[in-house]
């Protein structure tokens, strides 16, 4: 969550496939189907979901509720414009503790892990990541596969499972998947 006011902002327009779920929201879905689905079963489906538009079809707001296979649920919110102005965490809750990063998305602005086991004597821990940027990480990535041929760790099925899980809390919500950019159908 973070606030955009900027209304002639690109985020804003439908037609450039804008909302706050395309553009915050697509990073939580991603991290809970990675963090979350290989140990819940694989893909998540969408339980329910609300949005709150700013324009016609174009929502500020989106919550969701999902369940992975093996019915471990999952939560998650995605806004450019509400009363939850700057939130940047993923927490993850389990049987054996729980897991809080902070600003996984801008490690290069105040981020940390904490790792806290719920059995008595195990060990927790705190971590502050490299102050480097994600964008640095993926032109490394990206170098990496050009001139070695290092697997690149997104592929194109991947952003297609992400898409899918979007579509899904979009229709959830009761606003349309947003189109290709440009498709006029």
């Amino acid at each position: 969550c973070f606030p955009l006011a900027s209304r002639n902002d690109i985020r804003w327009q439908l037609d450039l496939a804008g909302g706050a779920l395309m553009d915050a929201g697509c990073y939580p879905v991603h991290m809970l189907r990675h963090l979350v689905g290989p140990f819940a079963g694989g893909e998540p489906t969408v339980t329910e979901a609300t949005a709150r538009v700013r324009f016609p079809g174009v929502d500020r707001l989106t919550e969701a509720e999902l369940r992975f296979p093996n019915g471990v649920t999952a939560s998650l919110r995605a806004s450019m414009w509400s009363r939850h102005l700057l939130s940047l965490r993923v927490r993850i809750h389990g049987s054996q503790g729980r897991l809080v990063a902070i600003n996984p998305l801008a490690p290069h602005y105040y981020s940390s892990l904490r790792v806290r086991a719920s059995a008595p004597g195990a060990p927790s821990f705190k971590e502050r990541p490299p102050r480097s940027s994600t964008y640095l990480h993926q032109l490394d990535a990206f170098c990496d596969a050009v001139q070695h041929g290092t697997h690149f760790p997104t592929t194109t099925a991947d952003s297609i499972a992400n898409m899918a899980v979007i579509d899904s809390i979009y229709r959830a919500a009761g606003l349309g998947p947003r189109r290709p950019t440009g498709d006029a159908t």
